[in-house]
């Protein structure tokens, strides 16, 4: 039920920020509204949140300070960066810091809804299975590299890996079919269960998941590229 989700909009247009948190308690959403990245950390830090759409440009603290600061303070609920076409590499930062996906205004509330209502799908599929007690345990394995299905966990050499839960859904879907090769396309649809649009993103992410889980990111052993196809975990 949406009254169970509680979103954060974090944006200093107060025009702007007033028409996303009408529309998304139109659709029985809690809502809390934040002018800063500032004030909206400090909502983070004594309500439970459950996703959260900031914006990029903002004063006191701008949307992607606010995004690595969340991200530092262990809070994994995805996050829907809102960023004007003048502001490309601070959206692609944004990716970078932790955000799980992003809208170019001017946007339309269905455009932003449909995005918020993928990502509150995916993160109570997670909330639940870090919840359930692992009563039988699916474990994927390659070489080091090693997934839990049930806990929910990630390990290299025997190290936990703390992944987002998207980056989560990108190394089960790869892990569950080493060597086959996935091209953006697919693994956005397969995750985002939507036709393909924003696969930059899938880009990002990827890089994201190779920092965490390569020792060499530049010369990964799990993750790979297949240039001009896709993406795969290697066989080992």
């Amino acid at each position: 039920m949406n009254q169970d989700f509680h979103i954060l909009v974090t944006e200093d247009d107060k025009e702007i920020r007033e028409g996303i948190e009408i529309y998304l308690k139109n659709q029985g959403y809690q809502v809390s509204t934040a002018a800063n990245g500032k004030e909206g950390l400090d909502i983070i830090a004594r309500e439970e949140i459950h996703l959260a759409i900031v914006d990029v440009m903002m004063p006191v603290m701008d949307g992607v300070t606010m995004l690595m600061k969340l991200r530092a303070m262990d809070r994994e609920f995805p996050v829907i960066i809102l960023s004007a076409k003048s502001e490309e590499v601070d959206k692609i930062m944004g990716l970078n810091m932790g955000a799980d996906d992003y809208v170019t205004k001017p946007f339309t509330p269905l455009e932003l809804l449909a995005r918020v209502n993928s990502h509150l799908r995916r993160y109570s599929k997670y909330l639940s299975a870090t919840s359930r007690p692992a009563a039988s345990d699916h474990i994927y394995t390659i070489g080091g590299l090693e997934l839990n299905e049930d806990t929910v966990e990630v390990t290299v050499d025997g190290e936990p890996v703390k992944l987002t839960p998207l980056e989560f859904k990108i190394v089960h879907l790869l892990i569950r079919h080493p060597g086959r090769v996935f091209s953006a396309e697919e693994i956005y649809e397969r995750i985002w269960n939507e036709k393909a649009v924003n696969t930059d993103t899938i880009m990002v992410h990827v890089r994201n998941i190779r920092e965490k889980i390569e020792i060499d990111p530049k010369n990964p052993k799990y993750l790979k590229v297949v240039w001009g196809v896709g993406y795969k975990i290697e066989k080992h």
